[in-house]
């Protein structure tokens, strides 16, 4: 196989993974070893309809340079990590997956991923997005795309930032919309995830991290003071109190009401943002205000491109995920036809330089945290939406008690 992209660096990478598959990427098909340079098996990989016509472009350059063809296969979003692991196993699925990294941790238990050898790649892209293609230690993606929430604001409602979360809610009541701020829950699961960095304001998360800054699955933190902290200030912002956050405003409604001028505050992601230019609105995207004296840190979110550990050609799969998808112009397609702010480094100076809510969402991102990938995690979010949503409706009596209660049962969940 001819490699032709990023010259010396590619066959480190690539020898490098080579080894490291070689002896779990004996292939589904009949061609058995991965690892043969002159293998010229098609490879197969697992994409959504959005991200479809980024891909094949890329995949086109790739075969004609290595005479190996990429079969790219539609999948649903919503259930291809439960499709992988099942399918992997079987011989049945993909060479290569698109997927958020926070299945990554699920995708390693079930043994369905090689680590992969970037070397020199790695240091083109933002560390965050590395690190939330790590698990114990080992680099299992390339990353493409980061997204996180920040603050929308109406800028012909309230014309300046705000640093704090108590500015914004007084500027959001002095502006007399109905909405003095926005935010979309879920009524029967509440969103966690919109209201973390309100959270992470008052230095509550949920899993202690380890000094590279990877999640230590045995040390749950949530339910410490920092935790009750932003449970009882979550009260004084619900149905007994500001009722500013609204439980019973879900994210379609709270996207409706922002685009009908009804607050000057909506906190949500890029996803959105397309809507509201659509809608005329004079916005701005702000940092995310602290509501309990600390950096407001989202959490991020990683998408990337995983090998399968039965790929029946890894080495060709290596190739196209390290030398062609990490690429500006494989990185700046995928920003064109998703919005979210490019993973690689350059990529991202390009988008931002040409678009300033990417400029925005980027640098906000810069401050934030992966979403923890490790599978313990599926064993929180049920537990710390429904608290969030009894707090918020003043039901279930005291907060911090129901926050407690809340991490004793995720610690029961974890335990088994």
């Amino acid at each position: 196989m001819k490699v032709t992209k990023k010259g010396a660096l590619a066959i480190g990478a690539l020898m490098g993974s080579a080894l490291v598959i070689s002896g779990c990427a004996s292939g589904s098909g009949d061609s058995g070893d991965g690892g043969d340079s002159g293998d010229s098996t098609p490879i197969t990989i697992w994409v959504d309809i959005e991200r479809k016509p980024a891909i094949e472009p890329v995949a086109a350059t790739f075969t004609e340079e290595t005479g190996v063809e990429v079969k790219i296969v539609t999948k649903d979003f919503a259930t291809v990590d439960q499709d992988f692991i099942s399918q992997v196993p079987t011989g049945k699925g993909p060479d290569i997956i698109v997927s958020p990294h926070d299945k990554l941790g699920a995708y390693v238990a079930a043994g369905v991923v090689a680590p992969l050898e970037l070397g020199d790649v790695a240091s083109g892209f933002a560390e965050s997005a590395i690190q939330a293609m790590t698990y114990d230690g080992k680099v299992y993606g390339v990353p493409y795309s980061i997204e996180n929430v920040a603050l929308v604001r109406n800028a012909d409602l309230v014309p300046d930032a705000k640093a704090t979360y108590d500015e914004v809610l007084a500027a959001g009541q002095a502006a007399g919309t109905e909405y003095p701020f926005l935010v979309g829950l879920s009524p029967e699961q509440g969103d966690p995830y919109h209201l973390f960095p309100f959270q992470s304001s008052f230095g509550s998360y949920v899993f202690a991290q380890n000094a590279d800054g990877s999640y230590d699955s045995s040390n749950l933190v949530i339910g410490d003071e920092a935790g009750q902290a932003f449970a009882a200030w979550l009260a004084t912002q619900g149905a007994a109190g500001t009722g500013a956050i609204n439980a019973n405003i879900d994210g379609d409604r709270a996207r409706e009401f922002f685009l009908a001028g009804q607050s000057p505050y909506y906190l949500t992601g890029p996803w959105n943002v397309p809507a509201i230019a659509e809608a005329g609105i004079n916005y701005a995207i702000d940092p995310l205000p602290s509501a309990g004296g600390q950096d407001a840190k989202p959490f991020i979110g990683v998408n990337g491109f995983f090998l399968s550990s039965k790929s029946t050609n890894a080495l060709a799969a290596t190739n196209f995920i390290v030398n062609y998808l990490s690429t500006d112009e494989a990185q700046l397609a995928l920003y064109e036809v998703g919005g979210r702010p490019p993973a690689l480094t350059s990529a991202y100076e390009t988008a931002a330089a040409d678009n300033p809510d990417v400029k925005a969402f980027g640098e906000i991102g810069q401050n934030g945290m992966p979403m923890p990938a490790i599978p313990q995690m599926g064993a929180v979010w049920s537990d710390w939406g429904n608290a969030e949503l009894q707090i918020i409706k003043g039901e279930g009596g005291d907060p911090a008690t129901i926050w407690t209660t809340m991490a004793d049962n995720i610690q029961t969940k974890i335990n088994g």
